[in-house]
């Protein structure tokens, strides 16, 4: 039988666009605001989470074609586009993305909310109790803190921060007799809260208003003697990657400082603007900020809606939210009070958040304080500062360990936490590092040295996501905890080459960008085509953040076209086009986008029957492959690797209630269960999976441990009689705020 034809001809029309791409994934998540079966706080969340996105799409995505069109870039992208083929593309798709997603604030959001007690009032609707109230409060917090600036030849334009809320006021002043018209500016200040919460006079209802309305409610305290003609809210978003020429840079810490300060007064890429200001006011604010017209967005709404998290972070209304979770142990950890002897009996995969990313903290904790051990190295790339991992690693050098952390100074919009947070590590004792000039050290990777009882032993930490509890709970990210030694010993060679002075002398297991992992990836991607063409069996499942990069999404293509069964799992940007005859007929892609954010990277390859997976910190992005330092590593355990293969992989690739599939044309639809089977939802079939291993059953011959005050999940039968996830029914532990 002939092959089919390829219905996509090599050039353009086999990628995807990268910008474009991530600009679906945001709808993706705006799709879930938008869906009345996700609970009203959770849509509210989702709605933050597309704003702030969007936010930080413009900061560095937008800001690198503007960029790349005024230094005169021409060269195509795989898909065929030039840079301001690209943008005028973006600012269209972005413009559509806006007007739904206030659309949904206006037209659904807000109404749902008012029905359910929350509501948002103008200053003049309310009543002379609240005004009152307002007024006090205006005085005693907010008139405080503000600074009037004007506009005029001896007031040049302030020059405002990145992602500030600002008023542009229009007022008039009489002086020596001339009455003039005269522009100012108000900066909403940033420590107060954006929400301002009125007096309750019952329990059903909760009201709040804006600060910025509060604040053009009073204006004339700020501009007594004048006559104010009107105000309106802008916001002015910044290009805010960061330039540094490490080669140059004599000391990257301090050269790291100077840029970030830099960012704050970077160049000007976007202008939202309320929608019911003038033309003239228009013209001025683009003027000043050198922006076109096409970088301006009328918003009919609030500006900046991330700050709206706080009605989200409230703790009341539970019925409006996803039931409360507390993670588990994992359960091949329960009642494992030494770490150590339990990693000494097995490897050890904790499926997070399902399962406590704790028992990580009390892997480094219980090194810290462990007399046997004596050295703890580790890379750190957005910890948050948390307090329990910096804190383990200052304990660790007061009690006389050798003790190592490589920090990334350049992990984005965390730079300022994470120059802070170095330097008081260092004043501890810990040799801090900042890794290679030229690449970012995004590896996930802890390694523990400890005299034991039969010598020497190395324990490893490999993770997906990074050493940051709180995110940790929000994130689905994958921990090995292993002492193989092949594994010790590749993470001795690797925190070698980022500390010392050596060349990349090769690994025996692990897989290290930017040395190896490129064409490692292309090797078994191939090898699968090599099986399929022999009759073996052959199938690839791939699970990452983004899927980018041209060479391996050629090797995907020839894979498919020679019979390789591929299912990816991308939760972002991913520029290979499935499903075209001839071409990726064999190839699916699906993206999950639900409760917790999908973070996990993870591959398996089929190999003939005898199957390999590989788990770590790298998406199939160039940036990932050249540009980065990251390890995956191959689960040697069988028992692992088929819970990754048959409950992870398997349960995600079934999920037809928070999936959606991307067609040959760029769009991404629901994807449905076949008829007469139950929906399931693969995050909550996790977290039932979760609570069944917490429910007191010993595993792999470690003692059990209770766990009461946990979450209990009811599994309802679906069509065939066999339980499926079903709804969640809570008993609460503690504080948890369901925040992204």
């Amino acid at each position: 039988m002939p092959k089919p034809k390829s219905a996509t001809p090599p050039g353009p029309a086999r990628f995807f666009n990268r910008e474009l791409s991530w600009l679906e994934f945001n709808q993706r998540v705006l799709d879930e605001a938008l869906d009345s079966k996700t609970p009203l706080l959770e849509r509210v969340k989702f709605f933050c989470i597309a704003a702030s996105n969007l936010d930080e799409f413009f900061e560095v995505r937008v800001a690198t074609l503007k960029q790349a069109i005024e230094d005169g870039v021409t060269l195509r992208t795989p898909d065929g586009r030039t840079p301001v083929e690209t943008l005028r593309e973006v600012t269209h798709r972005v413009r559509r993305f806006v007007q739904d997603a206030y659309g949904c604030w206006r037209d659904q959001l807000l109404p749902s909310l008012a029905r359910a007690g929350i509501r948002f009032h103008a200053i003049d609707q309310l009543n002379g109790s609240d005004r009152s109230f307002l007024r006090r409060y205006f005085d005693a917090e907010v008139h405080p803190v503000l600074t009037p600036l004007a506009v005029d030849p001896s007031h040049p334009f302030p020059q405002l921060q990145n992602k500030s809320l600002n008023l542009i006021v229009r007022l008039t002043a009489t002086h020596t007799g001339e009455v003039r018209r005269r522009l100012a500016v108000v900066q909403v200040p940033r420590v107060l809260p954006r929400l301002v919460r009125l007096p309750r006079e019952d329990r059903t209802t909760q009201g709040y208003v804006f600060l910025a309305d509060l604040i053009g409610a009073h204006l004339l305290q700020l501009f007594p003697g004048t006559q104010i003609e009107g105000w309106w809210p802008f916001r002015v978003t910044r290009n805010s990657e960061l330039y540094l020429d490490e080669e140059e840079a004599p000391n990257l810490l301090m050269a790291m400082e100077v840029e970030l300060h830099n960012r704050r007064k970077g160049d000007a890429v976007r202008l939202e603007l309320a929608a019911d200001s003038p033309e003239d006011i228009r013209a001025e604010l683009l003027e000043t900020f050198h922006l076109a017209e096409h970088d301006l967005y009328l918003i009919d709404g609030p500006v900046n809606p991330t700050r709206l998290m706080a009605i989200v972070e409230d703790g009341e209304l539970p019925d409006l939210r996803d039931p409360r979770f507390s993670a588990p142990v994992g359960a091949s950890l329960q009642g494992a009070t030494d770490l150590f002897a339990a990693i000494r009996q097995r490897d050890h995969l904790l499926h997070h958040p399902y399962e406590s990313f704790n028992s990580v903290v009390e892997f480094l904790e219980q090194a810290a304080a462990d007399p046997k051990v004596l050295a703890i190295k580790q890379t750190l790339y957005r910890t948050g500062g948390d307090q329990r991992i910096i804190g383990a690693l200052m304990e660790a050098v007061r009690n006389g360990k050798q003790v190592t952390a490589v920090v990334e100074l350049k992990a984005r919009f965390d730079e300022a936490n994470n120059i802070r947070w170095s330097r008081a590590l260092e004043e501890a004792g810990v040799h801090v590092v900042y890794g290679l000039v030229g690449y970012k050290i995004h590896c996930k990777m802890a390694l523990v040295v400890r005299a034991d009882d039969d010598g020497i032993r190395r324990y490893v930490h490999i993770g997906t996501g990074n050493y940051n509890p709180t995110t940790a709970r929000f994130y689905t990210d994958l921990s090995l905890l292993t002492c193989r030694p092949e594994f010790g010993e590749d993470a001795t060679n690797l925190f070698n080459l980022l500390t010392g002075i050596c060349q990349f002398q090769g690994t025996r297991k692990f897989v290290v960008a930017h040395f190896q992992m490129h064409d490692r990836v292309i090797e078994l991607i191939q090898r699968e085509a090599t099986h399929a063409r022999a009759g073996l069996p052959s199938r690839i499942i791939a699970k990452m953040n983004a899927l980018v990069d041209e060479q391996i999404i050629e090797a995907l293509y020839r894979a498919s076209e020679a019979g390789v069964k591929i299912d990816l799992i991308i939760r972002g940007i991913c520029c290979l086009r499935p499903g075209v005859p001839g071409l990726s007929e064999n190839i699916t892609v699906r993206s999950i986008v639900d409760r917790f954010l999908e973070h996990a990277r993870v591959w398996s390859f089929e190999n003939a029957g005898q199957p390999e997976v590989f788990l770590g910190s790298a998406d199939w992005m160039p940036r990932n492959l050249f540009r980065r330092i990251e390890v995956v590593v191959p689960v040697e355990d069988g028992v692992l690797r088929d819970r990754i293969l048959r409950e992870i992989l398997a349960t995600q690739l079934a999920d037809t209630t928070k999936a959606r599939v991307l067609q040959p044309d760029g769009r991404s639809v629901r994807a449905a269960p076949p008829r007469g089977v139950a929906p399931r939802r693969s995050q909550l079939e996790f977290i039932a999976k979760a609570q069944e291993g917490a429910a007191g059953r010993p595993a792999s011959g470690l003692p059990s441990k209770s766990n009461s005050g946990t979450l209990r999940v009811r599994r309802t039968p679906d069509a065939s009689g066999k339980s499926a996830g079903g709804p969640i029914r809570e008993r609460r532990s503690g504080p948890d705020k369901p925040r992204r």
